[in-house]
């Protein structure tokens, strides 16, 4: 056949891809074998915004497709569909390499090699997403994304829907392990939101893994993805380009039995915050997955985006942006909820603390002295009261709630905390009494903190207010 009579009768971008096909099935080198005038023009003419991003802009028939952009299993495996398993494929995405989306047609064509499979490459480049490209899947792709919106929407607890998701993706893929990962690029951790594990399959908890360096472990992931949609290794051969871009991460997944993974990142707005995969999936339906995982990630993405948004808005309503302690407002909430009887637990007692000589510092050393004096403040209150509720009620008022402590403990740890330490020195004050009304114990060590304060004034009348 002619190729470059066919593709020159195409007027979109177009170009003649063959396969390399192996006597085991599987597919060796993909060459550009022709290419219109628009699609050469995409590759060499400085004004097409595909031109830049090529590796190389110089179009040679019969080069490998590799000179032009970097190595990518997923555009492989849809070129192996077409060519050599003779399946029309229709994709929309836009891989992170470019600045574009794709809108691409490839269709399996006839071949006079047995040795060779062809297939006809067309594509569009929109610089905005077009939505409606996307709703051109099966049935049956259809039906598990909708799903897969429904419970997002769902009411519920949101660890147990992300769990029942996962679940279902888990066994769609046919899969012995599938898992959604969020990371906090500002903490430099990760959290499992989700996970599939099928039962025999012998592989551990993702929690088993997340310690201190797994972050550092996702940061490698983009370039392993190398600017695709997605990261797919189906066979032995996939796996052995996963260990040249990520021999540790290979060295990993090997070693917990995987011979295959599919690998997604959840991107929203413009922040990768987190990823999705699938291991030792069903190779068989590849196309089939990676089109279903490609559309429910980014329902999943723009749900993670919403639950962030939410937890942001829950901490700036309860959390002291300057020292990170819990605010007033999140104070009030807490003693609401205890004269309520929410808690089961009632505190056994109270302290209040005011920083002495703030104002001295403030006058003489700046506001901004000021404000490192109160941080201090509240860390040197976390080291001593570890796992209790400690509450910067306001300037540099702080109180603590105690549980769990009887009443020697309790007075130890008020002389703790009068103790000076790196500049630090507390007023503080405290009323212990199991079953004590909570105000009434706010009120009582208020004033036995006012009391200690004036002590320490009598003693340091320069530093007074």
């Amino acid at each position: 056949m002619d190729y470059q009579y066919f593709v020159d009768h195409y007027k979109p971008m177009t170009c003649i891809l063959s396969v390399e096909k192996k006597p085991d099935g599987g597919y060796g080198t993909i060459r550009i074998a022709a290419g219109n005038a628009a699609y050469i023009a995409s590759i060499e003419d400085p004004h097409q915004v595909s031109s830049s991003e090529m590796l190389d802009n110089k179009f040679i028939p019969g080069s490998e497709y590799t000179k032009y952009i970097p190595k990518d299993l997923t555009f492989e495996d849809l070129c192996y569909s077409a060519a050599i398993l003779g399946k029309p494929i229709h994709t929309y995405s836009r891989p992170e390499r470019y600045p574009f989306w794709l809108n691409v047609f490839i269709l399996p064509l006839l071949s006079d090699d047995p040795n060779v499979g062809y297939c006809a490459y067309t594509l569009e480049l929109h610089m905005q997403e077009d939505s409606t490209m996307r709703t051109d899947l099966s049935a049956e792709t259809m039906s598990e994304v909708l799903n897969t919106c429904i419970k997002l929407r769902s009411e519920g607890d949101i660890k147990e829907i992300f769990k029942e998701i996962v679940g279902d993706i888990g066994r769609l893929c046919d899969s012995d392990h599938c898992c959604i990962l969020t990371v906090d690029h500002a903490k430099r951790r990760c959290r499992v939101l989700g996970e599939f594990i099928k039962e025999g399959s012998g592989l551990l908890p993702m929690q088993t893994y997340l310690d201190d360096s797994f972050y550092d472990i996702t940061q490698t992931w983009n370039d392993t993805i190398a600017g695709s949609t997605c990261f797919v290794a189906t066979d032995s051969g996939d796996m052995e380009v996963l260990r040249e871009r990520n021999p540790v991460w290979h060295a990993s997944l090997t070693g917990a039995g995987a011979t295959s993974i599919v690998l997604f990142p959840l991107q929203h707005g413009g922040e990768t915050l987190g990823y999705m995969w699938a291991i030792n999936f069903d190779t068989e339906n590849v196309l089939k997955i990676m089109k279903t995982l490609e559309l429910t990630t980014y329902f999943i993405a723009s749900e993670i985006d919403n639950i962030l948004l939410v937890e942001r808005l829950q901490i700036m309503s309860s959390v002291d942006l300057l020292t990170g302690v819990k605010n007033r407002n999140a104070m009030n909430t807490r003693i609401d909820e205890i004269v309520g009887g929410v808690r089961t637990s009632p505190p056994c007692g109270v302290i209040f603390t005011d920083i002495n000589g703030l104002k001295y510092t403030n006058d003489h050393l700046g506001h901004n002295a000021g404000d490192e004096l109160i941080k201090k403040a509240a860390k040197r209150l976390e080291k001593l009261c570890p796992d209790m509720e400690i509450y910067r009620a306001g300037g540099d008022e702080f109180m603590i709630i105690v549980s769990g402590m009887d009443e020697d403990g309790f007075n130890e740890l008020l002389a703790k905390i009068r103790e000076p330490c790196g500049g630090v020195i507390f007023a503080a004050g405290g009323c212990y009494g199991p079953g004590l009304d909570i105000r009434t114990a706010i009120h009582i060590a208020d004033e036995q903190m006012y009391i200690d304060k004036e002590r320490y004034y009598k003693n340091f009348p320069d530093r007074k207010r």
